[in-house]
């Protein structure tokens, strides 16, 4: 590398460029790389918009408190209408303790590729009081 260096810049600097790169350049290029990676994710990273679909009552298969407590939140399983499962999560008591064998759960579709999100909410959404 020093002879390259050295045939497009000279000996003189060729050497200076060198122990320079050597020194400081690995963080220079962990910078600019980490800098790179920051505007790929704001630039190709969707707005993350989403829109409310239904409030639906769905039956749990299995559900455990998060840290043996319910009020530290429960993680669920649960049978979709179309017949599928999924695994919610949720860290708020009020809702984690509503979790019983059905439970209900508000669908959310993200506006840019039509994505189903699912997320728990307490029981006065779907109709039960």
């Amino acid at each position: 590398m020093l002879n390259i260096l050295s045939s497009i810049f000279g000996p003189h600097r060729a050497v200076s460029i060198y122990a320079f790169a050597k020194t400081k350049g690995l963080a220079i290029v962990g910078g600019v790389a980490v800098i790179a990676v920051a505007a790929g994710l704001l630039l190709f990273s969707g707005d993350g918009k989403h829109e409310h679909e239904a409030f639906m009552t769905v039956p749990v298969l299995s559900a455990t408190p998060i840290n043996g407590d319910l009020k530290n939140g429960v993680i669920a399983s649960v049978r979709l209408p179309d017949g599928s499962a999924t695994s919610i999560t949720a860290t708020e008591a009020p809702i984690a303790r509503s979790v019983g064998t059905t439970a209900c759960v508000e669908k959310r579709v993200y506006v840019d590729n039509g994505e189903p999100r699912y997320r728990f909410k307490l029981p006065s959404n779907c109709g039960a009081s």
